[in-house]
């Protein structure tokens, strides 16, 4: 089944083995969830934070929330 929320704005974490990214749901609200890979482990992505079900009115109110509940994010200069 395809994902129906569309991806705003992804975010890579340093060693590229992380990502957050800042989605819009059909009804126009925002999420965020946090993803991991492992090189080798060929399945791709997988959620590791479960942030999803979290609703924001607008794409920098999810951000701004992604990048308090996750160190490495806040790190970065968004």
């Amino acid at each position: 089944m395809a994902h129906i929320n569309k991806v705003m704005k992804s975010i890579n974490s340093y060693d590229e083995q992380c990502c957050v990214d800042i989605f819009m749901r059909p009804d126009k609200t925002f999420g965020f969830e946090e993803y991991r890979r492992d090189v080798e482990d060929a399945r791709g992505w997988f959620p590791i934070g479960y942030y999803s079900s979290q609703s924001f009115e607008t794409a920098k109110d999810a951000l701004g929330a992604a990048a308090k509940s996750i160190g490495w994010l806040a790190e970065k200069s968004l």
